[in-house]
């Protein structure tokens, strides 16, 4: 999430963005997007652990699941 996407969703969200706040922002902005990726991750972990618990495991979904949880994660990291 750039600057300027940060700056527009406080807009839309009727906020006033003045110097003094925009560093705040940015920095709430980096937690609430980390916090949604690490829900988004667990998801994905919770789907891999209840394949593997049913022993009925198609492997080709679970490595397209666990693809994913290492890109949602990567993301943060960018």
């Amino acid at each position: 999430m750039t600057r300027d996407d940060i700056i527009k969703m406080a807009k839309e969200a009727g906020w006033t963005i003045g110097p003094a706040t925009l560093n705040g922002l940015e920095r709430f902005a980096a937690l609430v997007a980390a916090r949604e990726r690490e829900a988004c991750a667990k998801i994905c972990d919770e789907k891999v652990d209840s394949e593997y618990a049913t022993g009925k495991v198609d492997h080709n979904e679970m490595a397209w699941t666990q693809a994913c949880l290492i890109a949602i994660r990567a993301r943060g990291e960018q």
